[in-house]
């Protein structure tokens, strides 16, 4: 049912666009307040644990989304998988990371998370792909029911992972970063922090500036979407071979990114190759972020760190929306 929650929310199930847009959001500000608290409760409770219930508040929500007839019905399911998708995150990454060091692995933290980032974004695209050719041909029940499967079996898998122990000792490539960066939340925030979710902000002007073109169809976006998609997991592919992972990078990647669309915006075509183009520095940077965070975070506190950049990136999205509507509007007065 990935990219057809709008089709068959306003066709098949008869709620106004507005309503829709408004639950949506309401789950996407849902998300972004709850970030944090749910990485506390990940780090308190176990990261294991908090996959479990996230992974079983996703099926409470897609079957509350599949037989939403109200809009209360609607905002209920859009909160519950908004909850679901909160206590994933951070939680997964800690989960990654702190297993990796238990088993003596912790230098191949950043190749395990960059090549499965790049298969789960290659696996959306089919997803998509076989998501539509299933509605087309059987309809949208075997589809949710296709969906809420594979929701179930993640929770499986959850239930099936296991908890790494505390580490007792930190290996070198944990301890030299963490002394370097030690008593430097800021510099932390603004070299580490800051530019992925910088990056996810201006990849989500041109995506909406790319969809929203005056040429835009059906089929030329839901291709420009695929392509978008198997860009980004292109960087993340590429983020698995060894780079020097230090705030000097992150900031070249941003400053890469805001060349690539100012180019964009400065030239009157162009803007479904800039979008795609701006797709590899979100897929590229963040596996970077990732590995760079959680040597610098303290073992209590891995998820709310993944989980705080996780909601720096949400709010640099919206305002990148925003500010895209608003170019997109001025352009078409102009």
């Amino acid at each position: 049912m990935h990219g057809l929650y709008l089709v068959w929310l306003v066709h098949e199930r008869g709620f106004a666009p507005a309503l829709v847009a408004t639950m949506l959001a309401a789950g996407d500000l849902c998300v972004f307040v709850l970030e944090v608290p749910t990485g506390w409760v990940a780090d308190r409770l176990g990261h294991r644990r908090s996959l479990i219930i996230g992974s079983f508040v996703q099926v409470l929500g897609m079957l509350a989304f599949w037989f939403a007839a109200s809009a209360p019905a609607l905002l209920a399911a859009s909160l519950l998988i908004a909850a679901a998708d909160a206590f994933r995150s951070g939680a997964d990454e800690a989960l990654l990371y702190r297993s990796c060091v238990a088993l003596g692995r912790e230098a191949d933290f950043q190749a395990i998370e960059s090549r499965t980032g790049s298969i789960g974004l290659v696996a959306l695209v089919l997803l998509l792909v076989g998501g539509g050719g299933l509605v087309t041909v059987a309809g949208y029940t075997p589809a949710w029911i296709a969906e809420i499967t594979l929701c179930a079996t993640g929770l499986v898998l959850a239930w099936l992972m296991v908890e790494p122990p505390a580490a007792s000792l930190e290996p070198d490539a944990v301890a030299g970063p963490r002394a370097q960066w030690s008593g430097s939340g800021w510099r932390v925030f603004t070299c580490l922090v800051l530019p992925g979710a910088l990056i996810d902000g201006l990849a989500s002007v041109a995506s909406f500036l790319a969809q929203t073109g005056a040429d835009a169809e059906v089929l030329g976006v839901t291709g420009l979407v695929a392509a978008i998609t198997l860009s980004e997991a292109a960087g993340t592919y590429v983020a698995a071979r060894g780079w020097r992972n230090d705030g000097r990078l992150h900031l070249l990647l941003l400053a890469c990114a805001a060349a690539v669309l100012a180019a964009s915006l400065m030239m009157s075509a162009g803007a479904a190759a800039a979008a795609v183009a701006l797709a590899f520095f979100p897929g590229l940077i963040h596996p970077l972020r990732a590995v760079a965070l959680q040597r610098v975070a303290a073992d209590g506190v891995r998820a709310r760190t993944a989980s705080f950049a996780s909601a720096c990136d949400m709010a640099c999205t919206t305002l990148g929306l925003v500010a895209a509507g608003a170019l997109s509007a001025r352009r078409r007065r102009s």
